[in-house]
């Protein structure tokens, strides 16, 4: 994964974690390796000590919420006889006193760590727990999206490649467009979000028909989401379910994409749509 992606997500996470919180400091970073995080990413540091600190599982509160797999607190971190102290340089550099840290665990594997911190001693309350809980599912969220837009990338790819493919193939093809379409939503990061319309645009364009001109037809993102699920045999409400959309809404879209496409039936139009080079 980039490290801008990376970048991208952590910074949004520490920034929310700031706000429902109200903790003045928070950074975090990914795991390089099963047992090293590199903290990469800080939002209302004063000093420089944090960034590109690596953590070691076990050492240190992120180290043993690595370690465990489960949040860890301490109210004064200098004097805490709950942790061991290799960071004490760098936190004390910063005025840290009150930390938190949460790992981001996505299929039971650690993938990083997120800290929120005070400058006083105080007791960090339910309060404070549950908005750095939150900030860690949501760079979960996005890592779990993130591997399966990366796998399906990679199937696509050798099959974009193929010229040869069966018939079963391009089934298969069409299954993991409909699949990136449906995913493109809740990616977050708009160069992620370009290279993935980039590959649906492939896909679409590989399995145009030979010698036949395609039509100048320009659809909404949301009508070719609709048109990928229909052509995957999707009633209504199931694709409503696969893009979290209202049956009302994919009916307007549809509605929409026949006109456009000239088409009186749903078949019409994922047959136009193909020869329009806007579906595999």
């Amino acid at each position: 994964m980039p490290e801008s992606v990376d970048a991208f997500e952590m910074q949004a996470a520490l920034m929310r974690l700031r706000r429902t919180s109200g903790l003045p400091v928070a950074f975090g970073g990914l795991l390089s390796d099963t047992r090293h995080a590199r903290i990469a990413e800080l939002t209302g540091a004063q000093t420089s000590a944090l960034r590109g600190l690596v953590i070691s599982a076990g050492s240190g509160l992120g180290g043993k919420s690595i370690a465990l797999s489960r949040p860890c607190a301490v109210t004064d971190y200098h004097s805490s006889r709950h942790i061991s102290h290799e960071y004490d340089t760098a936190v004390a550099a910063e005025g840290l006193r009150s930390v938190v840290a949460v790992p981001v665990v996505v299929r039971r594997k650690v993938r990083g760590v997120l800290y929120g911190a005070l400058r006083e001693p105080l007791t960090l309350g339910d309060r404070t727990f549950d908005a750095a809980v939150a900030a860690a599912r949501d760079v979960e969220q996005a890592l779990a999206v993130r591997d399966e837009v990366q796998q399906l990338m990679a199937v696509t790819r050798e099959e974009d490649t193929d010229p040869g493919a069966a018939p079963g193939a391009w089934e298969d093809v069409r299954e993991a467009h409909r699949e990136l379409r449906a995913l493109m939503p809740k990616v977050v990061d708009p160069a992620l979000r370009d290279e993935l319309l980039a590959v649906c645009g492939r896909l679409a364009s590989a399995a145009g028909v030979p010698g036949q001109k395609s039509r100048e037809v320009q659809l909404a993102p949301r009508e070719v989401d609709v048109l990928a699920c229909v052509a995957a045999g999707a009633t209504n409400a199931v694709a409503a379910d696969r893009l979290g959309l209202r049956p009302e809404t994919v009916k307007g879209y549809l509605r929409a994409a026949m006109r456009k496409l000239g088409a009186h039936t749903r078949l019409e139009a994922v047959v136009a749509a193909r020869r329009a080079g806007l579906l595999p």
